[in-house]
């Protein structure tokens, strides 16, 4: 089964004007796309700036870091 037919068995039961909804989101959010096509990636480039070494910045990250037991 191909995730367009799992998709199909959970929205087929809803009620009309919930699938209208869902239909304006999904259009929205194509429509949204095209402007988020625009910004590549390899244009975030060198956004990140620190006078740490990667070294001190990893070393940071590994030390905040807490684990909680469930």
């Amino acid at each position: 089964m191909n995730t367009s037919d799992l998709y199909w068995e959970l929205l087929n039961n809803l009620n009309r004007n919930t699938k209208l909804e869902l239909i304006s989101r999904l259009a929205g959010s194509l429509r949204s796309q095209d402007h988020a096509e625009e910004t590549s990636l390899s244009s975030l480039y060198g956004a990140f700036q620190s006078s740490k070494s990667a070294e001190e910045i990893i070393n940071e990250i590994r030390s905040d870091r807490s684990f909680r037991k469930r």
